[in-house]
């Protein structure tokens, strides 16, 4: 089966931020897989150190104005969106004032990992999800990138299994050599629990949640894994081929795009 509607859950996309490989790909592999005839949707985070005025960002306000409870607190959801004119794409992007204005990414600019990295995780993935069940889109793939949309996999296997948007859709997780080196709060695991996700979903995630730990239970709910980089974790990967998870080898930069439409149409065979 051809894959012919894709989901892009990115970390990182340049031009908004500094270029780095994942922010390269951010924008390149969305580009390359419309150019093939395909429909997309991108979907980042709204990081402090994006400039709104120069990217010309702003809010889509029949998309924004629900709240999100994490660790029974809410948090309001801002949809902002900004087109790159030159490759005829329009990014989204998930906001809110506690958890990315004036914030960075993983750490902060003293280098200091901010503490409520997995709250920021959590509000990020029902974010993306909740925008794509108002814009009533039905991804075929969504893929996975960075250590922000590691919970994607798990909220599309759980609490949004019968979401029409996401019932038929299968997941890629792309791993990066970034990561993060700080554990996540001891209660992360308390916070995803409850009536929306069954413990059975997470029962194989060990306390406490390091970045390996997180990858894991992204791999364990995925469809398909693509390599990424060169120091990729061998405790990674050898759980995916237990698993019996379809695995993209790194490709050259040349191939990149057409291997992987080739292996979204893989995963949906």
């Amino acid at each position: 089966m051809e894959a012919n509607k894709i989901l892009f859950i990115t970390q990182e996309i340049t031009p908004f931020i500094p270029e780095s490989a994942m922010s390269v790909i951010g924008k390149e592999l969305p580009q390359a897989t419309q150019d093939m005839g395909k429909e997309i949707r991108i979907f980042t985070p709204k990081w402090g150190n994006i400039n709104e005025r120069r990217n010309q960002l702003h809010e889509v306000i029949r998309l924004s104005g629900m709240n999100l409870i994490i660790d029974d607190t809410d948090h309001p959801l801002i949809i902002k969106v900004a087109s790159l004119q030159a490759a005829r794409m329009q990014v989204y992007f998930i906001d809110n004032d506690d958890y990315f204005h004036n914030r960075l990414m993983t750490v902060d600019k003293e280098g200091a990992e901010y503490a409520d990295n997995d709250e920021r995780a959590i509000f990020f993935a029902r974010g993306v999800l909740e925008t794509v069940k108002k814009l009533r889109w039905c991804p075929e793939v969504i893929h996975c990138h960075g250590w922000i949309s590691a919970l994607v996999p798990l909220y599309v296997r759980s609490m949004y299994k019968d979401e029409p948007s996401f019932r038929e859709s299968k997941i890629v997780i792309s791993l990066y050599d970034d990561n993060f080196n700080n554990a996540l709060p001891e209660n992360f695991i308390q916070k995803l629990t409850g009536k929306d996700i069954p413990e059975e979903f997470i029962a194989d995630c060990t306390s406490p949640v390091t970045y390996t730990e997180l990858a894991k239970l992204a791999i364990r709910h995925s469809d398909g894994v693509i390599i990424n980089g060169d120091n990729i974790s061998p405790e990674l990967i050898g759980l995916a081929e237990s698993l019996g998870k379809p695995i993209l080898p790194k490709q050259s930069p040349e191939a990149y795009a057409g291997a992987c439409n080739e292996f979204y149409n893989k995963v949906t065979e």
